[in-house]
């Protein structure tokens, strides 16, 4: 059983940062894209950003380009969200995933397994 589970959420003040991180167990996937999504109250779930098996194609919704960074280590194992200069509408739960397709990172079709969520709250 493929498992994730996500850590690093928490309470910061605007224009603060945290880091996100995902471990996976229960087989490698290092073909595979992985991607962080959230889900702020009363929205829809949206694709934050993507990383492909090899780490050499990265996607970033336009909200967060360049101010978050997507990174995956050498063994695939685990996956990071550096998330600097973050804003109050960056609130919400965020959920680390792995696709089991060929699609691109941006692509949102392709993630199937999902993890718990971490709570990042942006206060003002």
């Amino acid at each position: 059983q493929v498992q994730l589970a996500e850590s690093g959420g928490g309470l910061v003040q605007a224009g603060g940062s945290l880091r996100l991180s995902c471990a996976a167990s229960g087989g490698t996937f290092s073909r595979f894209a992985m991607g962080w999504f959230r889900q702020a109250p009363g929205k829809e779930r949206e694709i934050v950003a993507g990383i492909s098996g090899s780490g050499a194609s990265k996607f970033y919704a336009g909200s967060v380009k360049d101010r978050f960074t997507i990174s995956r280590d050498g063994r695939g194992n685990m996956v990071y969200l550096q998330m600097n200069s973050l804003k109050p509408e960056d609130t919400a739960v965020y959920y680390c995933a792995q696709s089991t397709t060929s699609l691109s990172p941006g692509d949102s079709r392709g993630y199937v397994y999902w993890g718990q969520g971490t709570q990042v709250t942006v206060s003002s």
